[in-house]
């Protein structure tokens, strides 16, 4: 009987022991835990609403057809390197991204593309001039004046509004586009919307 006893304790004793222990929340698993709600929150990332959503001129034109907006228009070169600095610092700021993409239609524009691109009615070509050359839009849209960066602003119907040449810092190029782009230019003149605007910078 007593060995019986003993045996039966013995096997218990021996179960018991081949459990796992309860596993305790490590300084790692506490941080991976708690990690975990900021990893969700910071997932839903608004891209969209922080760069531009840049288009061809063709693109342009056809959402035009549907929907009425000014044209915005960055002509630039690969070599301009005011050009890319002016993506980086001005084009990618969120509040300047965001009057872009909800009054213009934002038009991408190398100036020494060699495709043709037809615009009312009227077909541009790719002019060569020694080693490099222009496209015959990219001078139409800054009166022959091939400086870049410029920007253009044109009406909904493609007609001139503004180039505007240079480079700009996003605080001196969110003033200018909403001025455009919210048609104040049609009724306000510059030097008193400069005295109104208030900077969200």
């Amino acid at each position: 009987m007593n060995r019986i006893y003993f045996f039966t304790v013995a096997i218990l004793f021996y179960l018991a022991s081949c459990k796992k222990p309860p596993v305790k929340e490590t300084e790692s698993s506490s941080q991976a835990q708690a990690s975990t709600p900021e990893i969700k929150q910071a997932e839903p990332v608004q891209v969209a609403a922080q760069e531009v959503r840049w288009l061809t001129f063709e693109q342009a034109v056809e959402k035009s057809r549907t929907e009425k907006r000014k044209i915005f228009v960055d002509v630039y070169t690969d070599w301009c390197g005011w050009c890319k600095v002016m993506d980086k610092n001005t084009f990618s700021e969120p509040k300047v991204a965001q009057i872009l993409n909800e009054k213009f239609y934002a038009v991408k524009f190398n100036a020494e593309q060699h495709e043709d691109v037809v615009l009312n009615g009227h077909t541009y070509k790719f002019v060569t001039v020694e080693n490099r050359g222009y496209h015959e839009l990219a001078a139409a849209l800054l009166n022959n004046q091939l400086s870049y960066p410029t920007v253009v602003f044109l009406d909904d119907n493609f007609n001139m509004i503004q180039p505007l040449p240079g480079y700009r810092k996003p605080e001196e190029f969110h003033p200018i586009i909403q001025f455009i782009g919210e048609d104040h230019y049609k009724t306000t003149k510059w030097a008193d919307w400069q005295s109104s605007y208030k900077s969200p910078y």
